[in-house]
C-alpha cells in the first residue's frame, strides 16, 4: 500500500485520512495550526442539498447526506451528527423562488413537504407564530447539521487507531516534485517527508503551494453570531427571512445569514459590537422570544473554500503525477462521501463517476 500525506485536518482532510487508513495505506496528516482551524471551525455546517444545482452537484450533495447518515451504523456514537431536519419560510418577495426550488427538489426525489401551522408548532414549539404569519413553511426532514470540529476529531481518532500519524503545527512549505511526480513535502521547520501520494485538503489555502499546483479559488466570507446559553428548546435548523438559526450545543444558538457574501479581503472585522450582528440577534429573538434580551457572545468570520467556478475540485491534477486535490464549498455536507470516494480512487484505482463533472483538470485546459 502507498505512503500518503494528507495536508489539512479539517472535515475533508480528516475524512480522507480515515478512509485511506481504513484501506491500509500508510497515512500522515499534516495540519498547520489545529484540527478544524480553518473553514471547518467557522461554518454554519448545514448538511443539505437544498438549493444546489445543476443536477450532478445536487446528487453529489445528496450522496453526502446519505454518507453522513450511514456513519451511525459504523460508529458506536455520532455526537457530531444532528440530522433533525430543517424548516424554511420566506417573505413575500422570496416565496416564488422558494416554491420553484421546492418543486424542483420534489421532482428530483428530495424529502420536502409543506406543513401546517399545527405541524410547525409540534416540530418547533418555541417559534412565535406571528414571526411566520401566513407564510408557507417547508419541512426538509433529512437535512440537519454537523459539529465540524467534533466530526474531524472523531475521524482522525479513528484514523490513528488504524495507524495514521497526525502532526499538529506542521505547516507545509512546499510540495516536492521530481521529474513531474510528487516525492513528498517540505515542512516549515525544514524537514522533508517522503510520500508516494499527496492529497491537498487545505480548502481556501489550496493554492498556496507551487504555482503549477494552483487550483483557482474564489472564496467568500460570512459572519456568524453565537448567543450565550438560552432557554430555547430548538432542535431543528431554521431558514427564516434574513436569518438562519441552529442549535450549537450547551443551549447556545448559531445565527447567520447564509446568503451574505463578503470579499475576504474587505470583510468586516468580527466583533460582538458590530451593529449588523446585533440586528441579526434581534431578528432571531423575534422568531424565538424565549431567547430573551441577549447580545452576541461571540462573532466569527467564516471564509468559504470555493473553487473559481463555484463547484468542487476533486481528483488528480493532470500535470503532476501523485498529487490529488479535494477542495470544495459544501465541505461539511460532502466530507463523508468524499473521504470514501478519494480512498476508492487512490487505493483501488476506481474512477468514481459522480466526480466526473468536478475534476480539477477543467481548470488546466
Amino acid at each position: 500500500m502507498p505512503s500518503i500525506i494528507v495536508i489539512g485536518a479539517g472535515v475533508i482532510g480528516a475524512s480522507v485520512a480515515y478512509r485511506l487508513a481504513q484501506g491500509g495505506a500508510s497515512v500522515t496528516v499534516l495540519e498547520a495550526t489545529r484540527i478544524g482551524a480553518g473553514t471547518s471551525g467557522t461554518s454554519f455546517a448545514w448538511v443539505n442539498s437544498h438549493g444546489k444545482t445543476p443536477r450532478a452537484y445536487h446528487d453529489l450533495n445528496v450522496a453526502g447526506m446519505k454518507a453522513h447518515a450511514a456513519l451511525r451504523d459504523e460508529f458506536a456514537a455520532t455526537p457530531w451528527l444532528h440530522l433533525n431536519g430543517s424548516l424554511e419560510w420566506a417573505d413575500e418577495a422570496g416565496r416564488e423562488e422558494q416554491r420553484q426550488r421546492f418543486d424542483r427538489l420534489r421532482e428530483w426525489g428530495y424529502a420536502a413537504e409543506w406543513i401546517s401551522p399545527a405541524q410547525l408548532r409540534e416540530l418547533a414549539p418555541d417559534i412565535d407564530p406571528a414571526a411566520v404569519g401566513d407564510a408557507p413553511v417547508a419541512w426538509f426532514q433529512e437535512e440537519g447539521w454537523v459539529d465540524p470540529v467534533v466530526y474531524a476529531q472523531a475521524m482522525l481518532a479513528a484514523a490513528r487507531r488504524l495507524g495514521a500519524r497526525v502532526e499538529i503545527g506542521a505547516r507545509v512549505a512546499q510540495v516536492e516534485l521530481r521529474s513531474g511526480r510528487v516525492s513528498g513535502v517540505t515542512i516549515a521547520d525544514g524537514r522533508t517527508l517522503g510520500a508516494d501520494l499527496v492529497v491537498n485538503c487545505t480548502g481556501r489555502w489550496a493554492d498556496d503551494f507551487d504555482p503549477a499546483l494552483h487550483i483557482p479559488l474564489a472564496p467568500t466570507a460570512g459572519l456568524l453570531a453565537f448567543t450565550p446559553p438560552v432557554a430555547v428548546g430548538l432542535e431543528r435548523l431554521l431558514k427564516a427571512p434574513g436569518c438562519d438559526i441552529r442549535p450549537d450545543g450547551a443551549g447556545r444558538l448559531l445565527v447567520c445569514r447564509n446568503d451574505d457574501e463578503f470579499d475576504p479581503a474587505t470583510a468586516p472585522r468580527p466583533g460582538v459590537d458590530l451593529p449588523e450582528m446585533r440586528e441579526l440577534i434581534r431578528k432571531a429573538q423575534a422568531i424565538l422570544p424565549a431567547m430573551g434580551p441577549v447580545e452576541p457572545e461571540a462573532v466569527r468570520l467564516g471564509i468559504r473554500a470555493i473553487p473559481k467556478d463555484g463547484y468542487s475540485a476533486v481528483g488528480p491534477l493532470p500535470q503532476v503525477e501523485g498529487y490529488y486535490a479535494a477542495v470544495t464549498h459544501s465541505g461539511v455536507t460532502l466530507a463523508a462521501v468524499l473521504g470514501a470516494a478519494v480512498a476508492d480512487e487512490l487505493l483501488r484505482g476506481a474512477v468514481r463517476p459522480e466526480l466526473a463533472t468536478f475534476r480539477p483538470a477543467r481548470f488546466f485546459g
